[in-house]
């Protein structure tokens, strides 16, 4: 296949990536079949996962993921989007309500906490699950997990808690998967309070994300910045740019062009290294870089971001710096170091969720990476 034997792969064979080499690879190496959970990780040089646990957030993420493979035709994704569900409902699900965080390899669980973050992502998976499996289970799941997240983890100063039991600093990243989930639900199961919960998400956003025209992550009990100056995240940044969007198209008002146009500002003017391309892991809002180096999910939310804008240039550079991430293998570097050369760190199962959302959105014609 051409761009896939030497070389990054080039831009225009991202899909053919996707779909005849990362999906098909974590099918048959990224899943434990015997134990019927998924793998955390898979080495870079043979394939195998040296992880000693298991986290909620990659079966949510593999369902996911595994249900857009089916949607595209790949065999026996059906099988792993089952498997990731009924680990979900007989392993994850909690007594007390929700799901739990973390499991030893044998599926015992070894940190119950239940975590918003984690939590978001189970109602994406719920939500893509219904298009390759009955929906009717998923959607009464579905509910009783947004029923949970109203009635167990909602926080009196606006939006939820990080977890039960509660932690902090509070952070804008669970809202912000939570908007995505809520927007899937609502077009996977027609229901309207998902739209309704979509709707009060994009509020906190526009009244206690954007303090000063960049979106800061951490906050205090009270939703206030902690810091001034404050972390970004140029990843984020593209993500709500792509939320924005699809919240729109949903609810069929505009999107904010206050928000939007500070978003892409702030992107434009600190968001990319300018030796690599590549966009930044973090920065302060004033701009200063917080560390070298360049993870490979900004890269993968960048393509939305960038599709979204209309500058070829701009897609072009996207499509291109998220190819040098990519093994023709269907692996990839989870890392840019700050020296400039690629981490040999084994490649996180939880990635697969970006890259398939990402490219997705860019290569089929109606964007088919929601749910």
């Amino acid at each position: 296949m051409a761009g896939l034997t030497a070389g990054p792969v080039e831009g225009e064979d991202l899909w053919l990536w996707l779909s005849r080499r990362a999906w098909p690879l974590w099918l048959e190496r990224g899943i434990d079949w015997r134990a019927r959970a998924f793998h955390e990780s898979l080495t870079l040089d043979d394939h195998a996962c040296t992880a000693t646990f298991r986290r909620l957030r990659v079966a949510a993420r593999q369902v996911y993921s595994f249900a857009l493979a089916r949607r595209h035709g790949l065999p026996r994704a059906d099988e792993a989007v089952e498997l990731g569900l009924d680990f979900l409902r007989r392993t994850a699900a909690h007594p007390d309500g929700g799901y739990a965080w973390r499991f030893a390899l044998d599926g015992r669980v070894i940190d119950s906490r239940r975590d918003l973050y984690d939590h978001a992502f189970v109602l994406l998976a719920l939500a893509a699950a219904s298009r390759v499996a009955p929906p009717e289970p998923l959607r009464r799941e579905a509910l009783a997990l947004d029923d949970f997240i109203e009635q167990r983890l909602a926080h009196a100063s606006g939006g939820y808690l990080e977890s039960l039991p509660p932690a902090l600093p509070r952070r804008q990243n669970p809202h912000m998967h939570l908007l995505e989930a809520r927007l899937a639900a609502a077009e996977a199961f027609g229901e309207v309070r998902f739209l309704r919960g979509a709707e009060a998400l994009l509020n906190l956003f526009l009244a206690r994300f954007l303090p000063d025209g960049c979106l800061a992550e951490f906050y205090d009990d009270d939703l206030r910045p902690l810091e001034s100056p404050h972390r970004a995240e140029p990843g984020h940044h593209s993500e709500w740019l792509w939320l924005l969007d699809w919240q729109a198209r949903l609810s069929g008002r505009p999107a904010p062009a206050g928000a939007v146009a500070a978003l892409r500002r702030f992107l434009a003017a600190h968001g990319r290294d300018p030796a690599t391309g590549a966009l930044r892991d973090a920065v302060w809002s004033d701009g200063r870089v917080i560390a070298g180096g360049a993870r490979l999910w900004p890269q993968t939310e960048r393509l939305k971001s960038a599709a979204l804008g209309g500058d070829p240039a701009e897609q072009a550079e996207a499509r291109r710096v998220l190819a040098t991430y990519l093994r023709p293998d269907g692996l990839w570097h989870e890392r840019r170091l700050a020296e400039g050369g690629m981490s040999p760190e084994p490649a996180p199962a939880s990635s697969l969720y970006h890259l398939s959302c990402g490219i997705a959105f860019i290569a089929q014609p109606d964007g088919d990476a929601r749910p």
